[in-house]
């Protein structure tokens, strides 16, 4: 692979990538997307960014926006979804349920693997369904 800013993985080298590797990566795509959508929301005293930043990307809100947005996964999302769901993780953040951590690193499996895999536009589309409706809650 030359171009890291543009991955395009096949699906069997992304079937050679763990679920946690997954989720991994998408971990960083939600949270840069969670920054953009707030900077680009008006967003500008970093104290108050950080706190929004925190409250979208903690495994209780990841899963409730999991929870909308797997209605609106296709066939081959959703085995990507429950492969990160089910993937055996050794500890769960305080703040979070073992089925909301579940879900959040469900979540972060698939937006690893779409990002990976060039499907940036999916990503996109999926993050604004999900998170616009939700946005003025936080």
């Amino acid at each position: 692979m030359d171009n890291y800013f543009e991955p395009q993985l096949d699906k069997q080298a992304l079937l050679g990538v763990t679920a946690l590797g997954l989720a991994h990566m998408g971990d960083c795509v939600f949270e840069l997307l969670v920054r953009t959508w707030l900077v680009a929301h008006g967003g500008s005293r970093v104290k108050d960014l950080h706190r929004a930043t925190v409250a979208h990307v903690a495994a209780p809100a990841q899963a409730a926006q999991m929870d909308r947005m797997l209605p609106l996964l296709t066939e081959a999302e959703q085995d990507i979804y429950r492969r990160g769901r089910n993937a055996h993780v050794h500890a769960v953040p305080k703040g979070a349920t073992p089925q909301q951590y579940a879900k959040a690193t469900g979540l972060e499996c698939l937006f690893g693997a779409l990002y990976l895999s060039g499907q940036r536009d999916r990503i996109n589309e999926l993050f604004c369904l999900t998170l616009e409706e939700n946005a003025h809650a936080l």
